[in-house]
């Protein structure tokens, strides 16, 4: 698939994310929507998963459960799950709780919402694997502000006692967690060599070009032995331009005239479906 048609898939996923907690009148976009390129590479270009079903396919944790809304966005783009579901983000009884539930969606891998324990699922899994003797990879997406969580680093010592060379974290590094800029609530910095110094291979890119995602993605798959983390630079609300680099957007839902003005910042794209959602 070629960078243009990413680039629609993109769109319409931001769209779609703004739609849901819009409609919902809670949420975080500010995270969800710094994902979003780096979600649509994995599903569409880096991981085996043509049906959410096949004991085959590669597997994606979302370790940052808060940012539900861009998984549910690529699901829906990937045929996985309805856009109908669309008005129904966070309402009672609803496939689409505020963080992953395994038990309600297909292509859901695990739950998560307590920061800091993705990471450690993923191994889990990566283990397991390793230990069937199985090609599948583990894929997770990391927030920033979640490393400053201590499990991170106890599932960071495990990938690299293991050699867990089929697990690779991404990181979402956008700068801003809820409380503001990283720096100021706890450093982060420098979370290359922090890395290293656990046994990983680290690899640095563009969060938001599909160009650098993929040579990150090339290298990734050269190395063996260890674990690696990409670590994508990304805008807190990209695509939003009063959301972009604004910690206030990480939690918060946009009010009518502000969902008015982002609509319009992105432009129309393709047919709006009967729940609400856009088609790429």
């Amino acid at each position: 698939m070629k960078y243009d048609e990413l680039k629609v898939i993109a769109k319409s996923m931001r769209k779609n994310i703004l739609t849901m907690i819009y409609k919902a009148k809670s949420g975080h976009p500010g995270g969800s929507l710094s994902a979003v390129e780096i979600m649509v590479y994995l599903y569409y270009k880096e991981m085996k998963i043509d049906s959410p079903i096949d004991e085959n396919r590669d597997r994606f944790v979302l370790s940052k459960g808060h940012g539900a809304p861009v998984l549910y966005a690529v699901l829906m783009e990937k045929g996985f799950i309805s856009k109908d579901l669309i008005p129904t983000l966070r309402q009672i009884d609803s496939k689409l709780q505020g963080h992953p539930d395994m038990k309600k969606l297909p292509g859901v891998e695990a739950s998560t919402g307590s920061l800091g324990q993705g990471l450690s699922i993923a191994n889990g899994m990566a283990l397991a694997f390793k230990l069937d003797k199985k090609p599948n990879r583990v894929f997770a997406l990391l927030g920033d502000g979640e490393i400053n969580e201590g499990m991170i680093w106890e599932a960071a010592m495990l990938a690299s006692h293991y050699n867990l060379d089929n697990l690779t974290a991404v990181l979402d590094h956008n700068g801003l967690q809820i409380d503001g800029k990283n720096e100021d609530v706890m450093t982060i910095e420098p979370i290359d060599k922090k890395f290293e110094a656990f046994g990983w291979h680290v690899i640095k890119t563009e969060g938001h070009s599909f160009e650098s995602l993929e040579k990150a993605f090339e290298e990734r798959k050269t190395i063996k032995g260890k674990p690696a983390i990409i670590i994508a630079n990304t805008i807190k609300g990209k695509g939003c331009s009063f959301m972009e680099n604004q910690a206030g957007w990480h939690g918060k839902a946009p009010n009518e005239g502000e969902f008015c003005k982002a609509m319009e910042e992105m432009g129309d794209i393709g047919d709006k479906t009967e729940g609400g959602g856009y088609n790429g």
